[in-house]
């Protein structure tokens, strides 16, 4: 599991006075950070060192979360397939678990448009961060 703590900016915050849903978003995003470094270790975007690409995400909200207090963002892999992995989610607040979500990550070829096997040794550093749903 990779810990990524995350302080909510004023913006985050809406009009209620909660953190506002798109937030989870960006901060999963910033989470995965590590993960991609697996694949391009110097983050560089460009179309032949980048071998990634987001098929989908999802997210369930589960409390509100505040402006003033750290959260937790704990990332982990929930499946490795092939050609693509889970990316899993989840943002605690306060000793609570507020939101949790996936992303589908295809290890892709941008330049011959095609998804590619996950090479081993990346594979390896992926299931040293696999907790599937029964080993929670």
């Amino acid at each position: 599991m990779i810990i990524t703590t995350v302080t909510p900016r004023f913006g985050d915050a809406d009009g209620l006075r909660h953190i506002n849903n798109i937030a989870i978003s960006e901060w999963f995003e910033e989470a995965r950070n590590p993960v991609f470094r697996f694949f391009t270790p110097d983050l560089d975007l460009s179309y032949e060192k980048w071998k990634l690409i987001l098929a989908r995400t999802e997210f369930d909200y589960l409390g509100e979360m505040y402006y003033g207090d750290d959260v937790e963002i704990r990332t982990y892999i929930a499946r490795i397939g092939n050609t693509s992995f889970v990316i899993a989610h989840e943002a605690w607040q306060r000793g609570s678990l507020r939101a949790k979500g996936q992303a589908v990550t295809v290890h892709y070829d941008f330049l011959n448009k095609k998804s590619m096997p996950i090479p081993d040794d990346i594979r390896k550093k992926l299931q040293e961060h696999l907790i599937t749903e029964d080993k929670k």
